[in-house]
């Protein structure tokens, strides 16, 4: 399993070029930087991995970021099962296995 840092499209424009503006004991805000539209990133517990996995060093701090649902730590990452699986996420710090959603979508 290769664990990779978040990375999301921006929900009006689908850019890439989204930076996390805020710190986590405030909120999750991300802004794109080519539309400006502001949102936020939740996650939602769907299981536990089951097996162990090499834990890769933090990411940026401006890096897309989502709180933990099950532990509330921000040490999500992406992973896939295969090229057509689509992305899973898990806290590396207690294995959940979550569900990444977009919500508070204001428009730039």
């Amino acid at each position: 399993m290769t664990l990779a840092p978040l990375a999301v499209a921006c929900p009006e424009c689908n850019s890439r070029d989204v930076v996390y503006s805020c710190k986590p004991e405030c909120c999750f805000n991300h802004v794109c930087n080519q539309c400006y539209t502001t949102f936020e990133l939740e996650t939602e517990r769907i299981g536990v991995l089951q097996g162990d996995f090499t834990a890769p060093p933090d990411p940026d701090p401006s890096a897309p970021t989502a709180s933990c649902a099950r532990c509330g730590e921000c040490r999500v990452f992406t992973f896939e099962d295969g090229p057509a699986s689509p992305p899973q996420y898990l806290c590396i710090s207690c294995k959940a296995l979550l569900k990444l959603s977009i919500t508070n979508i204001v428009k730039g």
